[in-house]
């Protein structure tokens, strides 16, 4: 392929120069490829350009000179990579009806849930997220919640040859941040909620905020939440046409009305001008009706009918590791969410608490080489909301556990409920199983869909459910 196929006019003088391949990762040269050299949050391509020509790079792509002698000036790296790698595949995404999801929590249920509707109704849906990439039932695997701009065209082209008509897709504030999306056009754009995270990178919550910003002005509608406590500020400055949903508030374009939480669901009517319909799930949390109004609004906005809508929440099975709860053939409940922030963490326990129970148990850690100031938050939370608390860990990374836990219990010091810390998560989960007592609920936070846990040493496997059934075993 010619690099003028690629670049346009920016290609100058090597318009005609044949490309065998497009990279920004230096371990991928390859011979006869473009080497686009992107300065990232910890490493800068452009020192990486002398080595790519020596492994065969047939063209460097940079921002600023390189030393190298077949060099391509841009004035933004990152655009021009995504832009590139979608020239590679053929602009699969301009054949795709693409829904994109942010927000703080609630991106993966509200994805899935969307997915499960639109299948109902009669299409083939791609899905790109944290759990998971999907190609109608074809899973692939998932690194990142929004893939690097190659994987992610790679991805969709995939997609467009077996025959989606959608890919409903999570964008993270990193991939917007980071233009990894830059030149899509979403047909709609659904917003969750802000609450904090991710502030190691975005430092405040205003970049956070205008980082998730950034989806929606590339999409066609808006799909906001009105009862956020940053509605106001998301909404400012939208040129696209917005709609809202809310719980309580009547001015909103969706309504939900008598909503029931039941331990093994939801179901609430959804209510709109010239819509209205009762929705039942067997999706539990006290969470699911913001999850479920989101995606029913969403998909009433892409053209589906209400009745589908509600048939297809009727059928839906629940998202791997959200208010998942495990079976043990015990008389105490276990729960496996994903709960990683305040909100998240508050959310899970408040949904619990709330049913009849003898002790709610949380179990919970926090990231290491992440946001530190969120874990006497989660702390705090901990204290607040349930019975039982043991602290462990969670991905501590290139962190010391110990120093993570003592930075979570910063926020229990007033705390005079009982608390233990176990660091071995492993050894923590086997001590809530083997010390539950009937009527328990136990929330095993943090991990939820994940199957390893990333410690200094490196990355090793841990599935919770296998955890769960090896306690159950040790107490038969």
């Amino acid at each position: 392929m010619k690099l003028s196929f690629l670049l346009g006019e920016k290609a100058g003088k090597f318009a005609d120069l044949e490309i065998t391949a497009v990279t920004c990762d230096s371990r991928n040269i390859t011979e006869g490829c473009a080497f686009v050299c992107i300065n990232g949050a910890v490493i800068d391509g452009h020192k990486f350009a002398a080595e790519a020509v020596e492994k065969g790079a047939a063209v460097i792509i940079c921002e600023k000179d390189t030393g190298v002698q077949n060099q391509v000036f841009v004035e933004d790296s990152r655009v021009t990579f995504a832009e590139m790698c979608a020239g590679w595949f053929g602009e699969p995404a301009k054949k795709l009806k693409i829904v994109g999801v942010t927000g703080t929590n609630g991106k993966t249920s509200v994805s899935y849930m969307l997915k499960n509707i639109l299948e109902y109704c009669g299409y083939k849906v791609g899905l790109i997220g944290t759990i998971q990439n999907m190609i109608g039932d074809e899973v692939l695997p998932s690194k990142n919640t929004t893939p690097g701009a190659f994987e992610l065209q790679s991805i969709f082209a995939q997609m467009v040859e077996s025959g989606c008509t959608y890919c409903i897709m999570e964008v993270s504030s990193h991939a917007l941040d980071q233009n990894r999306t830059y030149g899509i056009e979403f047909e709609i754009g659904l917003f969750t909620n802000l609450t904090q995270d991710h502030l190691d990178y975005h430092i405040t919550m205003d970049n956070y905020l205008n980082a998730k910003k950034k989806l929606f002005k590339t999409s066609k509608v808006a799909v906001l939440n009105l009862d956020d406590s940053y509605y106001e500020e998301t909404r400012d400055g939208i040129e696209c046409r917005t709609v809202t949903y809310s719980l309580f508030n009547n001015e909103a374009t969706y309504t939900a009305k008598n909503i029931n939480l039941r331990p093994d669901g939801v179901d609430f009517v959804f209510s709109g001008v010239g819509v209205i319909s009762r929705i039942k799930t067997a999706i539990g949390g006290k969470f699911t009706p913001y999850n479920a109004m989101c995606a029913a609004s969403g998909a009433l906005e892409l053209g589906m009918p209400i009745e589908k809508i509600s048939e297809a929440f009727g059928v839906m099975p629940g998202v791997k590791g959200r208010a998942e709860v495990v079976p043990t053939g015990k008389d105490f409940t276990v729960i496996i969410d994903y709960a990683h922030t305040p909100d998240g963490l508050e959310n899970i326990l408040k949904t619990f608490a709330e049913f009849e129970k003898n002790r709610l148990t949380v179990l919970f850690g926090c990231g290491g080489d992440r946001d530190r100031t969120k874990r006497p938050k989660m702390g705090a939370v901990a204290a607040i909301f349930a019975d039982n608390i043991i602290v462990t860990s969670d991905n501590p990374r290139s962190e010391v556990p110990e120093k993570i836990i003592e930075d979570i219990l910063e926020g229990m010091k007033t705390c005079e409920k009982p608390v233990e810390v176990i660091v071995n998560r492993v050894e923590a989960i086997k001590k809530a199983i083997k010390t539950a007592e009937p009527g328990d609920i136990i929330v095993l936070a943090g991990k939820g869909h994940e199957t390893y846990q990333i410690l200094s040493t490196g990355t090793i496997h841990l599935d919770e459910r296998e955890v769960v059934a090896e306690a159950l075993a040790e107490i038969q």
